[in-house]
């Protein structure tokens, strides 16, 4: 595992997810090329659909804006090493 630490900018989840998110990211870098964000993003959204149910979304990159609607309780935002990190879980619509 990566001896940095996840710097969380903002969420709304549980502490235990809010770990588990950082902690998957720590994982997902040591698989992963540091450039492979696709890869780590895909590895991530698999592990939290397995964990807490399907409809995850997971943006991994250095540099991306966004603009989303999310289910209240599964949002977090994290830097880790050079990385950030956006993980959610979408809103349905009626």
């Amino acid at each position: 595992m990566l001896e940095g630490r996840a710097r969380i900018q903002d969420t709304d989840m549980p502490l235990k997810m809010q770990s588990q998110a950082t902690s998957c990211a720590s994982f997902a870098l040591d698989l992963f090329d540091v450039t492979d964000c696709k890869s780590i993003a895909a590895h991530i959204k698999r592990d939290f659909d397995k964990r807490y149910g399907p409809g995850w979304q997971c943006v991994v990159g250095s540099n991306f804006g966004c603009f989303f609607t999310h289910k209240q309780g599964t949002f977090i935002y994290f830097s880790l090493e050079k990385l950030c990190f956006l993980i959610f879980k979408a809103s349905a619509f009626p």
